[in-house]
């Protein structure tokens, strides 16, 4: 259905503003969602009326919420779609984040709404009448939910779409809560068994896990996650296909919604070399990473010594030695300044999370270690943590 409508009301999808298209697919799909969840609401309360069954009712109102989550979710859209201005010059890409994680809120709210109307169920149970209408109406709902979380799945992984990847959640949820509404409901009707209370909890528990999780996924970009190691290679690759670049470091991934990603960090390049010419290739790598990743790249270019063989040496003899704090630690923009009575080993120590000592303890025990192993040397050391 999504490809037959696509074709009809989508006529830029081959067109150049990516952003554009990205909003013409979610409006698309979430108008879809609110309709569909609509109907699904009017049947199923229909039959929860005349079965009198609290779990069907409830489902029902889970499919009304899930409209609301699908309003949300389309405004979130739209929302992010608006260009840059003077008080937001990133853009509102996080809206999308923002409009995910109310959806998320909204799910964890209908799931304890709905375990509080089932133990009240538990308390005070009433006798379930269920007829084939209501048997075809769930089984219904499910292959429509599940239809749903397919093209929910499928379009927000093709747009990166928070919102759309939470709703797609939400409803492979909702598809399973049916079902247990659906045996609730077939063994209510061939046997004496009243579980349609404890169907209701187990209805919720599912609802409310899919909403935590949810929530985590919309939280963590908000919060500022590190991106994914495809991209970074990525990066890498790019920049490092570049034969004046010598290596990279101190790479920032700053995420202020989808398409619109900010990269920056430092290539390493000969001191001896052009310096217009080494400016002119770290423009050329800037353009090919906006290029190919769609992003906004900005490189701190590093000159660092290629020919001085002393230099290098004490760089992997150092870099080896911190090694026995860490198998993590790595050092970049090492240098050495020579003094009277002694020698300044100067570098940047990027110091691996897991390591839980603060920075001024890491500091301290990498100077007493290169004091106590290199004669005559001490260290000058930065302490940076990844960013990636």
């Amino acid at each position: 259905m999504i490809s037959i409508l696509s074709k009809l009301f989508i006529k830029n999808k081959d067109c150049d503003d990516a952003s554009a298209v990205r909003n013409a697919y979610g409006s698309l799909c979430s108008i879809l969602g609110i309709v569909l969840n609509i109907v699904l609401f009017g049947i199923k309360y229909f039959a929860g009326i005349i079965s009198g069954s609290i779990a069907v009712t409830a489902d029902a109102f889970n499919n009304l919420s899930d409209a609301g989550s699908s309003v949300i979710t389309l405004a979130g859209i739209r929302m992010a779609s608006k260009k840059p201005d003077k008080d937001h010059p990133f853009g509102h890409g996080r809206m999308e984040y923002l409009s995910g994680l109310a959806v998320s809120v909204i799910i964890i709210l209908v799931g304890v709404e709905l375990f509080r109307t089932s133990v009240d169920k538990i308390i005070n149970p009433t006798p379930v009448e269920s007829d084939a209408v209501t048997l075809i109406i769930l089984a219904v709902s499910i292959a429509v939910k599940f239809y749903m979380f397919i093209y929910n799945r499928s379009v927000g992984k093709k747009i990166n779409s928070a919102g759309m990847k939470a709703t797609a959640l939400d409803c492979i949820g909702d598809a399973v809560a049916t079902a247990v509404v659906l045996a609730s409901t077939v063994i209510s009707r061939f046997t004496d068994v009243q579980i349609d209370g404890w169907c209701g909890i187990l209805v919720s528990a599912f609802i409310i896990v899919a909403g935590i999780k949810s929530v985590k996924e919309t939280v963590n970009p908000l919060l500022g996650m590190p991106p994914e190691k495809e991209f970074i290679g990525d990066v890498e690759r790019i920049t490092m296909s570049f034969d004046k670049i010598i290596g990279i470091h101190d790479l920032i991934v700053h995420d202020y919604g989808p398409g619109r990603v900010v990269v920056s960090l430092h290539a390493e390049v000969s001191g001896n070399e052009d310096i217009f010419e080494l400016h002119d290739i770290i423009d050329n790598a800037e353009h090919m990473l906006a290029d190919e990743l769609g992003c906004m790249a900005v490189i701190h270019m590093d000159p660092i010594e290629t020919d001085n063989e002393v230099t290098a040496a004490m760089h992997v003899k150092v870099a080896e030695l911190l090694k026995g704090i860490n198998e993590g630690i790595t050092i970049h923009d090492f240098r050495m300044v020579p003094g009277t009575s002694h020698t300044n080993l100067i570098f940047d120590a990027v110091i691996p999370h897991e390591v839980k000592k603060s920075d001024s303890e890491v500091r301290k025990e990498i100077c007493a270690l290169v004091s106590d192993s290199i004669e005559n040397c001490n260290a000058v050391v930065n302490i940076d943590r990844p960013f990636v």
